[in-house]
């Protein structure tokens, strides 16, 4: 296979927004199919770490991105019902000059109207109401035929399922497989802060408690509160992968938790309700002219807050490799670089369930108790578990 000139995007999501961009920085004309008609994204805040910073800052996104962001001072882990800290890890300045790149947090319908924009500024075809039903490489010779719902078609040089978790690109490449439902589901929401009842700590913050726990931080420079709230169920008997939750219903389940948990959920007035899905690990990710990325091939828990930051880094290598090396040779790369992270990221995301979960009874209390103690006595061990994950530069490699 040779260099590739053309490529079709399926979806508009970060991960597809990001390759596009990059793609298109890069001189490569892009297409980008995305089944919604109209471009929005679903209003949560997302922690943008280093690591993806850094992707946005060579895709020339930061200084636009400032005027929306909010930088938490540190990042936190407190009791339920006592609020006390078991970590408290300084992020702020001190993220910039430990790992070069800023902390930040982002409304995402924000960083997704910033990548459309960048991406319209750099040439990309953005195609809305198209849904993508299958791809076929036996009609031209050396390219990848891409079908919409509607009767259009595309021919490219090669084809990006950034699709999701439910991607008919994967379908198609490795046939049907529903979802792994992971027995957690994540209520979702924002509140202006001048309707909360209760002060809010300017931090990344989780609340840990027995079968669920509780994320807050700031969006829009401190304007809103986001918060996810995470709770351990038998099953999901709904069809839909995220609903409107009901508010009520969220109220009570964290009624028993520290004032500053439940008097913001007091607040609310809405939420939606995310069913968290897995699946098994992929034999490949990429076939032929088709290649994967983000939760098309490695969808993780919330956990590390690392999803959209994973995606993005995707992104950045997928489109310099096929932009310097014949294309079976750059997609062969892409899988061994960046294959081994998203699992590694993976396997700690499922692991921080059960710590901020409080599973393994006394076990657990003592895990908790030892991270509590290593944040005061010796943070350096601490800053030493995230260095792999903030610290990583894919611009650099």
């Amino acid at each position: 296979m040779t260099q590739v000139n053309q490529v079709i995007i399926a979806g508009a999501g970060l991960g597809g927004l990001s390759t596009a961009l990059a793609l298109a920085q890069l001189g490569v004309h892009v297409v980008v199919c995305e089944q919604a008609e109209s471009f929005g994204e679903v209003g949560a805040g997302l922690q943008m770490s280093p690591n993806a910073m850094k992707v946005l800052h060579e895709l020339g996104l930061q200084e636009e991105l400032r005027h929306f962001a909010f930088v938490p001072q540190y990042a936190a882990m407190r009791d339920y019902k006592t609020g006390d800290y078991y970590l408290k890890s300084p992020l702020a300045e001190t993220a910039v000059s430990q790992y070069g790149a800023p902390y930040w947090h982002l409304h995402r319908v924000d960083l997704h109207k910033v990548l459309v924009l960048g991406c319209q500024n750099a040439g990309v075809e953005l195609v809305l109401n198209a849904k993508v039903t299958h791809y076929d490489e036996t009609i031209k010779q050396n390219q990848v035929g891409v079908f919409l719902k509607d009767g259009r078609e595309f021919f490219a040089d090669l084809l990006v399922g950034a699709d999701g978790i439910r991607s008919l690109i994967r379908e198609q490449m490795f046939g049907p497989e529903t979802p792994t439902f992971m027995g957690q589901v994540a209520w979702r929401g924002i509140i202006p802060v001048s309707e909360l009842s209760v002060d809010i700590k300017p931090d990344a913050c989780v609340w840990v408690g027995p079968n669920r726990h509780f994320v807050t931080y700031y969006l829009r420079g401190g304007d809103y509160v986001n918060f996810v709230a995470v709770e351990e169920r038998n099953d999901w008997r709904s069809e839909s992968w995220r609903e409107e939750g009901n508010i009520e219903e969220l109220k009570r389940t964290f009624a028993d938790w520290h004032p500053e948990v439940s008097e913001l959920l007091n607040s609310a007035k809405s939420t939606f309700l995310w069913a968290l899905n897995g699946r098994d690990e992929l034999p490949a990710w990429h076939q032929g002219r088709v290649v994967l990325l983000g939760d098309a091939c490695h969808p993780m828990l919330p956990f590390m807050a690392q999803g959209a930051a994973m995606a993005i880094e995707d992104a950045y290598v997928l489109s310099k490799y096929i932009t310097q090396r014949p294309l079976s040779d750059a997609l062969i790369k892409y899988e061994e670089v960046r294959k081994p992270r998203a699992t590694r990221i993976q396997k700690m995301s499922k692991a921080n369930a059960g710590l901020y979960h409080m599973h393994g009874g006394v076990l657990g209390k003592m895990k908790l108790k030892a991270l509590q103690a290593a944040s005061r006595f010796a943070p350096d061990i601490i800053q030493s578990k995230l260095d792999s994950v903030y610290g990583h530069d894919v611009t650099k490699s």
